[in-house]
């Protein structure tokens, strides 16, 4: 391992402005959907690196793996790599002597490896060859966790979005129903999954870098160096840009701890894009718990010509905790929201292929085809306020990016087609036609095809669940809240709120209906 020295740079923490803690220009970009293209590309782009592999996550996982092994030439010889990550890991650092490799992720996931005997191996092998910087990040608050997921290669490119490199993520775009090739480690197959994330190239990758480099510091990792500027092309050959020479924003949280002060952008940054929006929303999203986004599309849904808001989920939590946690909280929020939606402007689905459902992972906002925005961050609480987050965007009313809304609209065309099983070619033909609504144009395709959108319809609460969602019992708002209930607020339904006026009246009709 190269001998580390302390960096020159100092860490600026503050916020450029309010909602973004940095701007910076990217001569690339593209946002690569679902991870069999993701893992592909990013074995590609480690194969170019030369000086460092920083990757930052919430769980890996050493067993999968990214394609098959493919010849690589090397002064006139080819040379067989690895698919399997941990094998991989091992073959670049044999074959780039000064190649510097760390890893970081959440220190709870200490506790799953354990159970991945394979992983346990590799992690052994690592430490006794010094081949591989591997380190759990726990410099948190109880109950927070580590949740971005980075990876930065030479300080020239950079990933941030919401693909882990770990098991049960591997998928096509397609989501075949039952597809052997998503096999687990344990030879297990797993459901349909959907994910995004975004590729960016230049000073932004610098700008990461120095967050990835910070993070480290502060998990306890030797302070590192910035790379020397690259005088090779990191960028996978085969991955088309989508943007070139644009600003990208960067906003964060993180809760505060051990004398570091918390940082809310992201919160601060979703308020004002939706805001923003003039004609829509388009939102993927894990989860759909955040009472403070949720009063801010209440309050748009009052307006007299509010925006047509689309939300793709999943219908369920992955797990058994996050079910629990995660589920009551958004069938509360998405009866509340319908109530107030008079317009009839609020839609949330479900994606499907055939019988299955597929898992929408992704963490996504367009709006109004000029702001573009992909990261790590969930429509919950924690990612609002507890857990350590990361989202970049790409705003058209930036200077550097005036005239791109097109190529946001394609990618929004793309994702559409991928959810309703469409050629993008037709989308917008029948966007046209539903008069530029996502809605209609959903609801006219009907309900007949194998990869499909379908309304979700929420529960009604048992006692229990309304205990949880009204006293956020188990997505709080502030770390202080998880061990002292005396210090948690007010609940997602707050006295004199639109969202707690919508919900007394709702339990008022309920309550009607119980006595009939």
């Amino acid at each position: 391992m190269s001998k580390q020295v302390e960096p020159a740079e100092e860490f600026d923490d503050s916020s450029a402005e309010p909602g973004v803690w940095r701007y910076a220009m990217a001569r690339r970009v593209s946002v690569i959907v679902d991870a069999e293209d993701y893992f592909a590309l990013m074995q590609d782009a480690m194969l170019r690196a030369r000086q460092r592999i920083l990757l930052i996550s919430w769980d890996f996982d050493t067993r999968i793996h990214l394609i098959r092994g493919r010849r690589w030439w090397q002064k006139g010889r080819a040379r067989q790599y690895p698919s399997r990550l941990g094998s991989f890991m091992v073959w670049l650092k044999r074959h780039r002597k000064d190649l510097d490799i760390r890893i970081l992720t959440w220190g709870f996931g200490f506790l799953i490896f354990l159970t991945r005997g394979a992983m346990v191996f590799d992690l052994i092998r690592w430490g006794i060859n010094r081949r591989i910087d591997f380190k759990l990040d726990s410099v948190h608050p109880i109950g927070c966790s580590h949740h971005q997921k980075i990876a930065v290669i030479d300080d020239a490119l950079a990933v941030c979005g919401g693909i882990d490199m770990t098991h049960a993520r591997w998928d096509t775009r397609l989501h075949e129903p039952a597809d052997p090739r998503r096999s687990g480690p344990d030879g297990k197959l797993h459901g349909p999954w959907h994910d995004l994330t975004m590729m960016m190239e230049g000073p932004v990758a610098c700008e990461l870098g120095v967050l990835g480099r910070d993070r480290w510091r502060r998990a306890g990792g030797k302070p590192l160096e910035p790379a020397r500027p690259a005088e090779h092309d990191v960028w996978p050959e085969a991955l088309v840009p989508q943007f070139e020479n644009v600003e990208v924003g960067i906003a964060r949280t993180r809760a505060e701890y051990n004398g570091s002060p918390g940082v809310h952008e992201i919160e601060e940054l979703f308020l004002q894009h939706i805001a923003r929006a003039k004609r829509f929303l388009y939102i993927e999203n894990q989860y759909f718990a955040s009472r403070m986004i949720s009063e801010a599309l209440a309050a748009r849904l009052q307006e007299e010509d509010p925006p047509e808001i689309v939300v793709v989920h999943p219908l369920s939590a992955n797990g058994w905790a996050e079910a629990h946690a995660m589920d009551p909280a958004r069938d509360g929020l998405v009866r509340v929201l319908q109530e107030l939606d008079s317009h009839g402007r609020f839609h949330i689905y479900i994606a499907r292929s055939g019988n299955e459902t597929i898992y929408v992972h992704a963490k996504l906002l367009i709006v109004d085809d000029e702001i573009l925005r992909v990261g790590s961050a969930n429509f919950n609480n924690r990612s609002m306020r507890l857990d350590s987050e990361c989202d970049v965007f790409i705003d058209c009313a930036r200077p550097a990016n005036e005239g791109v809304q097109e190529n946001i609209r394609a990618l929004r065309y793309s994702l559409l087609a991928e959810h309703c099983g469409l050629s993008e070619d037709e989308v917008g033909p029948l966007l046209e036609e539903a008069g530029g609504s996502m809605a209609e144009m959903i609801a006219r395709l009907g309900g007949g095809r194998r990869l499909r959108l379908e309304p979700f319809v929420p529960r009604k609460l048992d006692e229990i669940e309304r205990q949880i969602v009204d006293n956020e019992l188990l997505d709080p708002e502030d770390p202080s809240m998880m061990f002292h209930p005396a210090k948690r607020g007010r609940g997602l339904f707050r006295p004199g709120s639109l969202l707690g006026r919508a919900k007394r009246k709702l339990d008022a009709l309920d309550r009607r209906r119980r006595k009939r």
